[in-house]
């Protein structure tokens, strides 16, 4: 049997010299015992996949609200595709799995309801502003975890930090982390292309001029160009990136899908109302905080108010928010 001592010196003996070993972690918020079994970063994945936070991402929008077909992405496959490509890039570079695995499927946890409509409308309505990465750090920190304590999930140092900086401008301190901001990129660039072609809103011949010629013509092909083009300009390096090539095209392919799916499109056209049905759930209950569960309305009543609404927002699915808004909003016939 191999325990965690033995996997830990496993991944000194085989990892590259660059990779975040887990028996060299910073630690943890409040310091506990070691699983025997299991390294740290793997006991901060199997945290993770057991989090309430993590089920409900199976009905959060990816971009396309509550879709009827059974195909179409949604949070929740979008984060298993993020950790597929981040552990093909991290074990081909020789890096740390385990940690690259843990990230992916953490960092979308404080995602909203309704996608990024979600989160605009949050951040347009909140004081101090709100986005999805510093939210994922707030749900594995302070949400999940124990009801006895505050200690949340009590995720390693580098867990926590990738999941924080996996978008925005500042880069995560491991490289491990460097992948994951990297293939969240690579996976929802990929299969919001593949969704919008299902749904009849884009055709092939609609991509960028050359896309087909650099990266291949099939979903696969795109996203095994990438990947390679990011081994290929990573190994041996300090840092995570693509070849120059790739990398411009790739930008390419994002702005195109801002321009043709993301702003505008018929895969939008029920944003307006995911948007003033959160601003609506945001009001009432600032005006009726003991509505929410007891675990929100317990510290709303502890001068919390504007968090305790915006936690309970945030974690909502899109239908249990629709839900909510039928309830509170749609009168009720007679009976």
């Amino acid at each position: 049997m191999v325990d965690r001592e033995g996997l830990e010196t496993r991944e000194k003996n085989i990892l590259s010299s660059k990779a975040a070993l887990s028996a060299e972690s910073r630690g943890r918020r409040k310091t506990e015992e070691g699983c025997p079994l299991r390294t740290a970063f793997q006991n901060d994945r199997d945290r993770i996949i057991h989090a309430k936070a993590f089920r409900r991402l199976k009905h959060k929008t990816q971009v396309f609200i509550s879709p009827q077909g059974d195909h179409y992405r949604t949070r929740l496959t979008h984060t298993l595709e993020v950790s597929q490509i981040s552990r093909t890039i991290a074990r081909a570079l020789g890096l740390n799995e385990d940690l690259t695995e843990a990230i992916s499927l953490g960092h979308d946890l404080g995602h909203t309801p309704f996608g990024h409509a979600g989160e605009d409308i949050l951040d347009e309505l909140t004081s101090g502003g709100f986005n999805h990465n510093q939210h994922s750090l707030r749900v594995v920190d302070f949400l999940e975890g124990s009801d006895s304590d505050d200690s949340g999930l009590n995720l390693t140092y580098e867990v926590r930090d990738g999941i924080c900086h996996h978008t925005g401008r500042e880069k995560p301190e491991t490289l491990e982390g460097q992948i994951v901001k990297l293939a969240d990129r690579v996976a929802y660039i990929n299969h919001d292309i593949d969704d919008a072609l299902r749904a009849g809103i884009l055709q092939l011949s609609d991509l960028p001029e050359k896309a087909d010629e650099i990266l291949g013509k099939t979903h696969s092909r795109r996203i095994d160009s990438m990947v390679k083009s990011i081994i290929s300009a990573s190994r041996n390096r300090d840092e995570i990136k693509m070849t120059d090539e790739v990398e411009k095209i790739t930008k390419k392919l994002r702005d195109f899908l801002f321009a043709n799916v993301y702003i505008g499109s018929r895969a939008k056209k029920e944003e307006h109302k995911a948007r003033r049905l959160l601003k609506e759930l945001y009001s009432y209950y600032h005006e009726h905080p003991e509505k929410m569960p007891s675990e929100y309305s317990k510290r709303a009543q502890q001068s919390e108010l504007e968090q305790a609404v915006v936690d309970y927002i945030a974690g909502m699915t899109d239908r249990y928010a629709i839900q909510k808004g039928r309830e509170l909003f749609i009168p009720t016939p007679w009976a």
